[in-house]
């Protein structure tokens, strides 16, 4: 089928463009791109994929999904506008400022009978498909208790504006982790860091703690402006518990100039640093799995050619940002916000 990648900033080059690329099930048709600095970027990381001026024009090529993933500010009007096209379209995180934008662009997938998802990819990160399989194989017993902390040195890439802060941005992704381990949310109560930036004010931290309707209690939290550098993973159980401080592995790898069209041990953690599990017989090492958002692609081409169930569904994507509009809520008004 074919592509069309909307946008090469960081987020094109580094989290879709490789993982395009090594996903054989596609054709990567073009990428819009008007700055000249990235077209000669894009000339370089996938030589003869053509650049375009605009959403229109690269429709006009002749795609079937188009993948946008310009800045939060334009995600309403292009995922609109292609949908109205008729293709079918992968928005980037976060999916829209509020949950009220989010459900008007899902209805309008639904009248236009087009997919429309969005790009959760952190789902495939190596520590959580990891975690995963120790929740399935019920290696800890029965879940009670979670933490995911995802800290960054990175206060450069501090966005500001109304439609950014570290909840949209790096808070879409945990809290999706959270929900695909451990499902819907109830409840929620809510810590945001606040500071000033360019005339704005925004959330350069938070703390979210999640009530699941399935049990589980979950606690996600990240920062930018604290100097920490830090990635931590536990699940409490009733047969005893899995620790985690996997690094970013893919991340790391495609900064360093791998991709996983070449790589054989693409999204595997090294042996030194996977996960533990404690229980009454002691404490033993938990093999990490393989993490691929290459395979968000695959499975995106399963879902239009054989109905094949979506990674993340559209009702999924939704009630990520109805627990972000709840965080904030809850932040700002110091009570537990009901979902």
């Amino acid at each position: 089928m074919r592509l069309g990648l909307v946008g090469f900033g960081f987020g094109g080059q580094k989290f879709h463009l490789p993982y395009i690329q090594a996903a054989a099930e596609w054709d990567l048709v073009g990428v819009v791109t008007r700055s000249h600095a990235r077209r000669a970027e894009l000339a370089s990381a996938a030589p003869g994929v053509p650049a375009f001026d605009d959403l229109d024009a690269l429709i006009d090529a002749g795609v079937d999904v188009v993948v946008l993933t310009t800045p939060p500010e334009t995600r309403r009007e292009l995922v609109l506008r292609a949908l109205e096209r008729g293709v079918h379209v992968v928005a980037d995180k976060p999916f829209a400022p509020d949950a009220a934008t989010a459900r008007e662009m899902v209805a309008a997938a639904e009248r236009a009978d087009r997919i429309l998802t969005v790009f959760h990819n952190r789902r495939l990160d190596t520590d959580i498909v990891t975690a995963r399989r120790v929740l399935a194989e019920g290696l800890v017993g029965e879940p009670w208790r979670a933490v995911n902390r995802f800290d960054l040195d990175d206060p450069e890439t501090l966005e500001v504006g109304p439609a950014h802060g570290l909840l949209r941005d790096l808070g879409s992704h945990v809290v999706d982790q959270m929900t695909h381990l451990f499902g819907p949310v109830a409840r929620v109560d809510a810590h945001l860091d606040w500071v000033e930036r360019d005339g704005h004010t925004v959330d350069a931290g938070f703390t979210i703690g999640m009530h699941h309707r399935s049990g589980v209690h979950s606690t996600v939290s990240s920062s930018k402006l604290n100097r920490l550098q830090e990635h931590e993973l536990i699940i409490y159980g009733s047969g005893g518990s899995y620790t985690s401080h996997m690094s970013d592995v893919q991340t790391i790898a495609t900064l360093a100039g791998g991709h996983p069209l070449t790589d054989p041990e693409w999204g595997i953690e090294a042996e030194e640093r996977w996960g533990t599990l404690h229980t009454a017989s002691g404490a033993e090492p938990v093999p990490s799995e393989r993490g691929d958002y290459s395979d968000y692609y695959r499975a995106l081409h399963a879902s239009i050619a054989d109905a094949a169930p979506l990674l993340v569904t559209p009702k999924e994507a939704v009630h990520t940002v109805e627990i972000l509009d709840a965080a904030r809520t809850s932040a700002l008004e110091g009570r537990s916000v009901e979902v």
